[in-house]
């Protein structure tokens, strides 16, 4: 089934323009689909596809233990891999049309409270070297913007704009958004520029972030740093980058933030994706009235 799977790995880096990381993820879904199909029912050819075939696969991966979430998503996989099909004429109608996704239990996002965050900007001590600095200045661009992963670490410092006080980050599916930064921010990455010129020179004037030896830094990395420093401020079991991008949608909201302005900040593709937070903001309502309202 490779070369069926190839032209829609294309399809999606092309002309989708899907992060790696979604790439990766719908490749392994399709050869763990086609590999499944080949040992349970010998050789196939897509139009013999049947939704009994795709719902075998899907009662394996659940007697496999694998959760209802993770189901979900390859069942999303397979949805885009026959559209496409359907597209080019590989199939005149997709299986996925009989195919019930199972209800995923919500779970609410984890985020660190304010008073640890002030913690750890304020009372923790960095190194002062540059891996001190350089985790230091990442974890605050983490918190104060709610960028993913993969968008700070390819943070370029031509996409610092200093004048107007903001970044602009190229999300997924290579949409920009700007966002702003408070004055303070601003401050320490402009030291850290400095600080980076004197270290390495050129070498490290691209990318915003750089290692030691002045190239820019991995996802390990970053995310090593996040889970060190969060586990000396905070209990919480989850300590990832993700963590610190919950933290600034959740703090924006409990403070009066616009749920759409929110959106735009986080670069969603949807309103649906951002209310999850209300959920948290909702228990912190419920909390303040609890402890201040003379009858609760």
């Amino acid at each position: 089934m490779e070369s069926l799977i190839t032209p829609f790995i294309d399809h999606l880096k092309f002309e989708k323009r899907s992060s790696p990381h979604t790439i990766r993820s719908y490749q392994d879904d399709l050869v763990q689909f086609f590999d499944f199909v080949a040992i349970a029912f010998g050789e196939v050819s897509l139009r013999a596809i049947t939704p009994s075939i795709i719902r075998s696969w899907l009662a394996s991966l659940k007697d496999g233990g694998i959760s209802s979430r993770s189901i979900n998503r390859k069942i999303s996989t397979l949805k885009s891999f026959f559209k496409y099909q359907i597209r080019g004429g590989g199939v005149e109608q997709s299986p996925m049309a009989a195919i019930t996704s199972p209800r995923a239990s919500k779970r609410l996002p984890v985020y660190v409270e304010e008073q640890d965050i002030a913690t750890l900007f304020r009372q923790l001590v960095f190194p002062d070297d540059w891996e001190g600095w350089t985790d230091r200045l990442l974890l605050a661009v983490f918190y104060h913007t709610g960028v993913r992963l993969s968008e700070l670490i390819n943070l370029k410092e031509r996409q610092v704009d200093k004048g107007n006080r903001c970044i602009k980050v190229l999300g997924k599916g290579n949409k920009e958004r700007v966002i702003p930064i408070g004055a303070w921010l601003m401050e320490e990455i402009g030291a850290y520029c400095q600080k980076k010129r004197g270290e390495f020179g050129e070498l490290g004037k691209e990318y915003l972030f750089v290692g030691k030896k002045g190239v820019k830094l991995y996802s390990k990395y970053a995310y090593r740093v996040v889970h060190k420093y969060l586990a000396q401020v905070t209990t919480i079991d989850q300590k990832s980058p993700h963590v610190l991008r919950h933290s600034f949608a959740t703090h924006l909201l409990n403070s009066g933030a616009d749920l759409n302005s929110v959106k735009e900040l986080l670069g969603h593709a949807s309103l649906a994706a951002t209310q999850v937070y209300t959920h948290n903001t909702i228990e912190k309502l419920k909390e303040v009235y609890q402890r201040a309202h003379p009858k609760a």
